[in-house]
């Protein structure tokens, strides 16, 4: 399907959780536009833009957007340091100033509870977005923060379940942190593993955790690294995979993919740590295991990795 942008062009993209509507960040009208899918007269589908655009409110260029996955909420953050949280009809509920100088990123966390942002200080500040039992929004809150870089923050990421976060900061090291605290109770998220990235201390990085926190994969420049994050080792390097710097990073849901953009190609590679990652860690149950269910469980997943790791020529002697 194809959705024409009058008179315009669109920097970000993003779709909603149903994927029957998307919402762009339009280049010159400095705003959102959502497009939504309508039925057309043969009976196929298209997008077609919603007749009003959202209002202008940011005073600094616009670095990301995003919509909740709960449908709730739509967050834009610009480069100055202003964060808003938006309804999906274009009202503006709450404006976040992060006080980081200016930020580099933000982004919604997957379970749609927080939005975090990271820029000019050491770290990477978290907020609750607050919604009632009936769906009405409430307010932001500030939940807990990542301490540890000494350096300004590049980027980070979530898990898919939202319980662990990486960055990756000037100061040449990346963190993975265990952000499943009670942080109502003043519980401060873990420091799980610091590993070193020195490509960072000297450009700006980017960065995407698989969906099950295994492995990190780091982008600087037009090459892309990939750590497995329980010991913090460099196990995978692909130099100069674009003709440009890269500009997003992703991994598929399932993880076995990661995704990247740069110059006009999106390219696609085979996670090859997160099968290791697999190996290891069934090989570590099947020692523990003690019924014979659980066993062949575990087993399966084993060869299913293994034989993964084999069609990509990529299993370890």
């Amino acid at each position: 399907m194809r959705a024409n942008v009058e008179l315009d062009h669109a920097t970000l993209v993003r779709f909603s959780p149903d994927c029957r509507a998307f919402i762009v960040w339009l280049a010159n009208g400095d705003t959102l536009r959502v497009f939504k899918m309508t039925k057309r007269e043969d009976g196929g589908y298209t997008f077609t833009a919603t007749p009003e655009d959202f209002p202008k409110k940011h005073k600094a260029p616009v670095i990301n957007i995003g919509i909740a996955d709960t449908g709730k909420f739509i967050m834009t953050a610009s480069s100055d340091t202003a964060i808003l949280i938006w309804n999906l009809k274009g009202q503006v509920l709450s404006t976040i100033n992060t006080n980081q100088m200016n930020n580099t990123h933000a982004a919604i966390s997957p379970c749609s509870r927080f939005v975090a942002s990271c820029g000019f200080t050491p770290d990477v500040k978290v907020w609750e977005v607050c919604f009632g039992k009936k769906g009405d929004f409430q307010e932001v809150v500030r939940a807990f923060e990542l301490k540890g870089h000494s350096a300004a923050v590049h980027f980070f990421a979530f898990s898919n379940d939202s319980r662990r976060m990486a960055s990756v900061s000037k100061d040449g090291t990346w963190k993975l942190w265990d952000t499943d605290v009670e942080y109502k109770k003043q519980q401060d998220p873990y420091l799980l593993r610091t590993g070193r990235f020195e490509e960072a201390s000297t450009i700006p990085c980017r960065l995407a955790l698989s969906p099950d926190a295994q492995v990190l994969a780091l982008a600087s420049g037009s090459s892309i690294y990939l750590y497995n994050t329980r010991r913090g080792e460099k196990e995978e390097c692909f130099e100069h995979v674009h003709g440009e710097c890269i500009t997003d990073l992703s991994f598929d849901i399932t993880g076995r993919l990661l995704a990247s953009c740069g110059d006009r190609a999106v390219r696609l590679f085979h996670n090859a740590p997160g099968h290791r990652a697999v190996v290891e860690e069934m090989q570590g149950l099947l020692k523990r295991a003690s019924n014979e269910s659980t066993r062949q469980r575990l087993q399966q997943q084993l060869t299913q990795a293994q034989e993964a790791l084999k069609s990509l020529g990529a299993l370890k002697k």
